[in-house]
């Protein structure tokens, strides 16, 4: 089977040439461009790409990998906030129009778990929960061997749930799952402790005199180091994230999590938290049934994600 992929974020797009099989999927030919400032001049871009990886040849499905909110069944983009102008965009309709094959659209967490369920580590798995842990805390659910959408397609929003009173903001809340277990919100610990331990007469290794300059991969790299305060924020994002997991768990009872991104490169360093506070929180027949993973697909998450909503939604429409 041959798959086109379109992997659209704020910052970069790209358009990837992929066959999937029963055995797996692979990544022929790849382009990237950056995100053009219109959304018909993106599409404009991305379409052309196509057409020269096709070489005249034609692709068995479309797929869309594309942050929210959006209407995947109308194949509708709905003003992402990393798209500014991107309002109702029929996405399928036109490539359909372009392509003369079938079109799917995904959010980029659905799609991602998409690819990791049935390509990456969370293959073999009938319930599995996907978590980005990037940027943000996006989150895709496969649950009984389906993607759940929801009502609206607001199913998996791990990262608005609430952990703590006060915390670290994400997803415009404090002390949200996102605000403890994001690329930014391991900043904003990183800078709350390290201003705590600054005022007991302790700099930390990642200072380097702005706390606005301090980041997740600055403090990484110190815990990586042994540096204590760094050492400690890690633990408190791996104490959370083991929060955030055992609700997860206890509610969805999955055999498999995967994690991605921040988690993928700094599991050493969040793990064993982690895993402490699943042992505490946990129903202790959910947590002997689940497995915690990184992500398996790496950098190239992003263009297996759109071929697998390409892959996914071709099977979904011919399924009965």
């Amino acid at each position: 089977m041959k798959l086109m992929g379109f992997d659209i974020g704020g910052t970069k797009c790209a358009v990837s040439l992929g066959t999937a099989e029963k055995g797996g999927a692979r990544v022929i030919s790849r382009r990237e461009i950056a995100t053009p400032g219109h959304w018909q001049d993106a599409l404009n871009a991305l379409f052309a790409l196509a057409d020269e990886l096709l070489a005249g040849e034609r692709p068995d499905a479309c797929g869309f990998s594309c942050g929210g909110p959006l209407d995947a069944e109308k194949g509708l983009v709905l003003s992402p906030p990393n798209l500014p102008g991107w309002d109702r965009v029929p996405l399928t309709a036109l490539a359909k129009e372009r392509f003369g094959v079938p079109c799917f659209l995904e959010n980029d967490a659905n799609a991602c778990a998409l690819a990791e369920w049935r390509w990456g580590a969370g293959r073999g798995s009938r319930n599995m929960v996907f978590l980005t842990f990037g940027t943000g805390l996006g989150a895709g659910l496969i649950l009984d061997g389906r993607l759940v959408r929801g009502a609206n397609g607001n199913a998996g929003e791990a990262g608005h749930v609430r952990l703590s009173p006060f915390g670290p903001a994400g997803y415009g809340k404090e002390g949200s799952f996102e605000g403890f277990c994001s690329g930014g919100g391991l900043a904003q610990l990183a800078v709350t402790l390290g201003k705590r331990a600054v005022q007991r007469g302790v700099t930390p290794a990642y200072f380097a005199g702005s706390w606005d300059a301090v980041t997740a991969k600055d403090a990484a790299q110190a815990a990586l180091e042994g540096d204590e305060t760094a050492l400690a924020v890690f633990g408190l994002c791996g104490e959370k994230l083991g929060e955030g997991l055992s609700l997860l768990t206890d509610i969805l009872n999955p055999e498999t999590i995967v994690i991605g991104s921040v988690f993928a490169r700094c599991e050493g360093l969040l793990r064993p938290a982690m895993e402490r506070a699943m042992r505490r929180e946990c129903l202790p027949a959910s947590l002997a049934a689940v497995r915690v993973l990184p992500a398996r697909l790496g950098d190239a998450i992003g263009d297996y994600a759109a071929l697998c909503a390409a892959e996914y939604g071709l099977a979904d429409n011919l399924s009965p």
